[in-house]
């Protein structure tokens, strides 16, 4: 298993720091690789830049007022459940198909039911998974 995660390319876990501006505010954010890749896939679905997309997460996350203190890790959750989602057959990596035009809240319930089920399976088991 480590093979599939040392023999990685390093690329991927080298960290980048991106300057931008939000709400009229120049701040930097600093990631790795790997999760700026993820972040211009999922901007590239949307017709919109990375820095738009950024912008755009951070201005909905304080609509929804999202305790943002540590947006950068809030980007990395996004990139991650962005995979998982993708993972478990409820999105799909397509190019043409744009995240806006996903049903978001058929999404979340299918997501729901997935993570009721997960728990009812790992309750009686002797080893317990660390998802929630």
């Amino acid at each position: 298993m480590c093979q599939l995660f040392i023999n990685a390319d390093s690329r991927l876990w080298t960290c980048r720091t991106k300057s931008l501006r939000i709400d009229c505010v120049v701040t930097s954010i600093r990631l790795e690789e790997f999760f700026w890749d993820i972040l211009a896939e999922v901007a590239f679905r949307d017709q919109m830049s990375v820095n738009q997309m950024i912008t755009k997460l951070y201005l909905e996350s304080l609509d929804a007022d999202h305790d943002i203190g540590n947006f950068t890790s809030f980007l990395r959750v996004c990139c991650s459940r962005y995979l998982s989602l993708v993972a478990d057959g409820d999105i799909t990596r397509e190019e043409t198909a744009a995240l806006n035009d996903i049903d978001a809240k058929q999404v979340l319930q299918q997501e729901q039911l997935r993570a009721t089920l997960r728990k009812t399976r790992f309750k009686d088991s002797p080893i317990k998974p660390a998802i929630n």
